[in-house]
């Protein structure tokens, strides 16, 4: 085995394309093709899985991932010590969450990442539904209910809190309601029923009976920009609905649900360096965010 090899398998491995991999390795992607092929059969394993997406890691190739990082570590070390440089963390980490954790928790505390590990890349992928890390889909995922089964490691990340919000320019024209019933009598603004991806979503009938919704979107972005527009009254996460000075919380006493945040990684991917830091970096900030709501 080359450590060259290594080093061009890390690099398709961080960027999930063979054209990626030698735009940034400047050689051209047969040469990519053909080391990992080479790789592959010195192993006798297949490291890749074909998808849609790209190159997705094979469950030999996650255990060669971390292995090759050690190596590169260890290298990066030594080099180091005799220039004088500091060895960094560096690659791609594929995040799956929902929007609005992404949007007003993580993007909101991405330069203290930056600052922390300027060499790792992350993206964020906030699709209706959870990327499954058991499937290689995702590095990690924050879900909103412990995964059943897979060779996963699950922990709780967060609990968080949610409540009835309405604008101060609606809740002066239309009043404020005074117990759940009387919500009935307005507009309720929540998810499309046919496209919530999580039981967790399901929180209407946990505030008061029969509750539907007149205005509705798979989207908490839009759902919170139809709240801010006095469109009527919704359920936001108050890391959410706290942030914006122009609404205000309605049965705060009677109407507020908890919920939670799962850290959701694969056995194989949680020993990988980079993968770990994020872990760390957002086993700090998101319980941190959400207490001070």
């Amino acid at each position: 085995m080359h450590w060259d090899d290594l080093r061009i398998f890390l690099a398709a491995a961080r960027s999930r394309t063979v054209s990626d991999a030698a735009r940034k390795l400047g050689i051209d992607a047969t040469t990519v093709s053909r080391r990992l092929d080479r790789l592959s059969g010195d192993l006798k394993s297949s490291l890749f899985e074909s998808n849609s997406s790209g190159l997705v890691l094979s469950s030999h190739g996650q255990k060669l991932l971390v292995q090759a990082e050690a190596v590169e570590h260890a290298i990066g070390v030594a080099t180091g010590t005799l220039t004088g440089e500091r060895s960094r963390l560096k690659g791609l980490v594929r995040i799956s969450m929902s929007e609005g954790l992404a949007t007003w928790i993580v993007a909101r505390n991405m330069p203290s990442f930056r600052e922390l590990h300027p060499e790792i890349s992350l993206e964020l992928v906030t699709t209706n539904g959870f990327l499954n890390p058991s499937k290689r889909e995702a590095d990690l995922a924050i879900t909103l209910a412990r995964p059943a089964r897979g060779h996963l490691i699950a922990s709780k990340l967060s609990d968080y809190r949610l409540g009835l919000f309405a604008s101060k320019d609606y809740a002066q024209r239309n009043g404020i309601p005074q117990s759940g019933e009387a919500l009935s009598q307005h507009p309720i603004i929540g998810y499309a029923p046919d496209f919530i991806y999580s039981d967790e979503l399901r929180y209407l009938a946990e505030i008061g009976n029969k509750l539907e919704t007149s205005l509705s979107s798979s989207s908490i972005n839009v759902q919170h920009a139809m709240i801010h527009a006095s469109s009527g009254i919704g359920v936001l996460p108050l890391f959410i609905g706290l942030r914006d000075p122009d609404l205000v919380r309605i049965l705060e006493s009677s109407a507020e649900i908890t919920r939670s945040f799962w850290m959701v990684v694969h056995q194989d991917s949680r020993r990988i360096a980079r993968v770990a830091a994020v872990v760390d970096w957002l086993k700090e900030i998101v319980p941190r965010e959400v207490a001070m709501q």
